[in-house]
């Protein structure tokens, strides 16, 4: 559990650096597209769409820009985008890559090249199971008044298998099948949901050298810049040195 707990706190604020940028927009409008082609527009029955507006008001997104997201996943011209994932590997660490596009030709395209720049190779399917878990991630503000003792017993009897409290912050791990549970029973309790989302938990950590680690978050970023990749994960267990030059 430790190295989940450590890997979330890592998630949150790299999370929080990409939130100043604007192309976290266009990747969460994409989210909304998809969830509504697949689910429908409506919120209150489509969990995915739900979220996907949840994490999109977290950042800011004017709600014009989220009901526009809407119209475009339930319209006839709706784009064409295919949600596919890459596994590639910089030295001992494992990269997870998630991607929402309309030419995969395109995405593995600049995926190579990002690769290729900074010396990472790309994998074949299926060659990180062994390194990545699915596990659902929630983060909430603890509600005032609201005990977190008592709190973590009600979200364990719903398969939680950790809650990690950072003074009033909270981050909710649960197992891949008991996301829609802990996702229901949280909205049941009255919690705000701040973030929630399918992500891709590491088993086991790897420690890099400084010089190693700046390439690597140096390749990470230039990953996540491109607007077809929505996600990226990696298991490298960074020091707090290292994450202050973030």
């Amino acid at each position: 559990m430790a190295g989940h707990s450590k890997w979330a706190n890592i998630k949150h604020r790299k999370g929080t650096a990409d939130a100043r940028r604007g192309k976290m927009f266009t990747k969460l409008s994409k989210e909304i597209i998809v969830a509504a082609r697949l689910g429908g527009g409506d919120p209150a029955a489509n969990p995915r769409l739900r979220i996907a507006i949840q994490n999109a008001k977290a950042i800011n997104i004017p709600k014009d820009n989220i009901e526009r997201a809407i119209k475009k996943g339930t319209g006839a011209d709706v784009e064409n985008y295919q949600e596919v994932t890459y596994e590639a590997n910089f030295g001992p660490v494992g990269i997870f890559i998630e991607a929402t596009t309309d030419n995969p030709t395109r995405t593995v395209a600049n995926i190579r090249a990002c690769l290729n720049k900074l010396g990472g190779t790309l994998g074949t399917n299926g060659s990180l199971s062994f390194v990545f878990s699915r596990k659902g991630v929630f983060n909430f503000t603890l509600p005032v008044g609201l005990n977190r003792d008592d709190l973590e017993l009600e979200l364990i009897d719903v398969g939680a298998e950790e809650v990690d409290a950072d003074g009033d912050q909270v981050t909710v791990i649960t197992p891949f099948e008991d996301y829609g549970a802990m996702q229901k029973k949280l909205e049941e309790m009255g919690i705000e949901i701040t973030e929630a989302a399918l992500q891709r938990i590491p088993g086991v950590l790897v420690p890099l050298d400084d010089e190693a680690f700046a390439k690597a978050t140096k390749l990470i970023d230039m990953l996540e810049d491109d607007d077809d990749i929505q996600k990226v994960y990696h298991n490298i267990d960074a020091t707090e040195a290292q994450m202050e030059t973030i």
